[in-house]
């Protein structure tokens, strides 16, 4: 190889790695939105009293709009008749709605330590259902998780934020919390297994939203909630409500779509453990949710660690 070929494939490598560090940081803001998502939800509906469904379905519309001229361009009609498409936009709805409620009913951080734990349902749902082989360290993946989870539960969590009142809604809103990782864990199990029709992951995303826009203001309306609130809302509230769609709802599930094509699942859900950093700062910040003691630090750690080094793990296999 002379000199030329040898310097313009050094080059290609470095590009390569350049472009590879480049979508990590969009992998990662992504993890930092959804960190922030039970924040923001919370927000919303505790203090700026934004009915849940309202809040889901407007949402998810302001984010159609915005999206849909793109994805529209490039969408095949032939996708939209796949029947694994609408089964995940059913399970996304089931997801949102039980992920919206948890953070009516409990704090943020709880929220997001047991969305933690899904890719640990994956691999045991995954065992149970289709006789797969456990990965390795599963089981002491669990264990440690749950010791660092009961010390962070085990504690007060400080809440300055006005309105936000747990009493014994708390174990409501983890029931939900629990159940939004269950239906979490149950879509990233169907994807490898009935995604067989090939469809863009822009045409997905579409789908989603105007599934969850529709279902959810369906409920919305159904249940008699309060749309008028919207007029009541603050300079600040109507802030924050764009950032949950436009960072969240839009940027969060594009930054994921295109990481995962550039990167791969395994590598993007590697650096998963980052959302429980994301949720402690943006909840410290906005809601006055805080770890109160070294035991639920401690906690903090043994969770971000062995999910970090469980998915690293399971990255190499």
């Amino acid at each position: 190889m002379n000199k030329a070929s040898s310097l313009s494939a050094r080059r290609a490598a470095q590009a390569g790695v350049g472009a590879s560090w480049a979508w990590m940081l969009v992998s990662l803001m992504a993890h930092t939105g959804w960190g922030a998502y039970p924040v923001l939800a919370r927000y919303l509906q505790t203090v700026s009293l934004i009915p849940s469904m309202s809040l889901l379905s407007l949402g998810n519309l302001i984010a159609v709009a915005v999206y849909a001229p793109f994805a529209l361009r490039h969408l095949d009609r032939r996708y939209l008749r796949s029947r694994a498409l609408w089964a995940f936009a059913l399970v996304v709805v089931m997801r949102a709605i039980t992920n919206i409620l948890a953070a009516r009913y409990t704090h943020a951080i709880y929220i997001q330590l047991i969305t933690l734990m899904t890719p640990l349902l994956v691999a045991l749902l995954s065992a149970g259902l289709f006789r797969e082989k456990l990965p390795a360290y599963t089981l002491p993946a669990i264990g440690f998780s749950l010791i660092g989870a009961l010390l962070m539960m085990g504690g007060d969590i400080g809440s300055g934020a006005p309105g936000l009142d747990m009493g014994g809604s708390n174990w409501l809103g983890i029931g939900m919390a629990i159940a939004s990782a269950f239906c979490l864990a149950f879509y990233m199990i169907l994807v490898p297994r009935t995604m067989k029709d090939a469809v863009p992951g822009e045409t997905v995303l579409l789908v989603q939203l105007v599934t969850l826009t529709l279902a959810t203001g369906a409920i919305s309306l159904v249940t008699g909630e309060d749309w008028g609130r919207y007029a009541a809302l603050g300079a600040g509230d109507w802030a924050i409500f764009l950032v949950f769609v436009v960072f969240v709802l839009l940027g969060a599930n594009l930054g994921q779509i295109a990481s995962l094509r550039h990167l791969g699942a395994p590598l993007v859900s590697s650096t998963m453990a980052w959302r429980l950093v994301s949720t402690l700062v943006m909840a410290a910040l906005l809601l006055g949710e805080h770890l109160s003691s070294l035991w639920q630090a401690l906690g903090a750690v043994i969770v971000l660690v062995t999910i970090t080094g469980y998915l690293w793990r399971q990255r190499r296999v």
